[in-house]
């Protein structure tokens, strides 16, 4: 038995469901690793999120929808006058582009209240925050983050960041390579993406991308590259694992987010790092085969 807290900021979401039509969803980086982590960890795991949402109906139904699918609303912080998020997904060849509309989210006061967010992440087991959770958060709040997590690992949770670079919701450049920093230096396990890193540190090659995390203090790295193969840092040797065929790509959207479930989920239930790298690539490669965040379809006894 454990408890699973993902923090971060779940938003409405937009998918065309194709004939001109669009369907409604709630969906989030980590939002979609909480909800296929419950998917995946056993009956007795708790798996909740930690987030701020507002006080209208669209925020009723999200905490609803949360609540329907298993996953613990009581680390969700309730914000007059706020709403939450919206975005729309656009597709070419499977490939994803976003339009957002955030600007009064309430998940962007995440932070804002120290002592509420200390006292939320208490007593969990495995902590979960992305690049995006912290590029929300003004530097303050970043900052206040950052802390809660360090506290809370030093008394003994596993904290895991995925790296998931958004340039557009970050003030630079620079803030945001010191974000990541700062956001690695409070974790256990980081997830990168090698394309991404490329661009902002101008990594060469993997290897480049696992010394920079080692050195910040994680003790597991998996460097993820699209299509190509993954690059996993376990604390004493590198494994080079071939990617998963996948007939065709339909939507690249929370691949890496069930990546990051699957990985956990693997981790707490005792797998190595290889055998949870490898049910996690599994998991992303029939997550990608078809379209929108969430896919309940794969999993064995669920509806399609």
């Amino acid at each position: 038995m454990g408890a699973f807290l993902c923090i971060g900021e779940c938003m409405i979401e937009i998918s065309d469901a194709g004939g001109g039509l669009y369907r409604r969803g709630f969906a989030g980086d980590t939002f979609n690793t909480a909800w296929y982590a419950r998917h995946l960890l056993p009956e007795d795991w708790r798996v909740g999120y930690c987030s701020c949402i507002g006080s209208d109906a669209a925020s009723d139904e999200m905490a609803a929808f949360m609540a329907g699918e298993g996953i613990e609303t009581t680390a969700l912080r309730r914000v007059a006058d706020r709403t939450v998020g919206l975005y729309m997904i656009s597709l070419d060849n499977g490939e994803r582009s976003f339009s957002y509309w955030r600007s009064q989210s309430a998940a962007r006061l995440l932070a804002s209240d120290g002592d509420w967010l200390r006292d939320a992440v208490q007593g969990c087991d495995v902590l979960y925050f992305s690049g995006i959770t912290l590029a929300i958060l003004d530097p303050k709040g970043r900052a206040t983050l950052c802390a809660a997590l360090a506290r809370a690992r030093a008394a003994g949770a596993r904290v895991a960041f995925d790296t998931n670079l958004r340039p557009r919701l970050w003030e630079d450049r620079q803030t945001m390579v010191e974000g990541m920093r700062a956001g690695a230096a409070v974790a256990d396990i980081v997830l990168p993406s090698f394309d991404e890193e490329q661009v902002l540190f101008g990594d060469t090659d993997p290897a480049q991308t696992i010394a920079r995390y080692r050195d910040l203090g994680a003790d597991l790295v998996a460097v993820k590259d699209g299509g190509g193969a993954l690059r996993l840092w376990d604390g004493d040797q590198t494994h080079v694992l071939p990617p998963v065929a996948v007939a065709q790509v339909v939507d690249s959207t929370a691949a890496g987010d069930s990546f990051g479930a699957a990985f956990l989920a693997g981790l707490c239930t005792g797998a190595s790092p290889r055998e949870a790298a490898c049910a996690a690539m599994a998991l992303a490669a029939q997550v990608i085969q078809s379209r929108g965040a969430l896919v309940p379809g794969i999993f064995k006894g669920d509806p399609t």
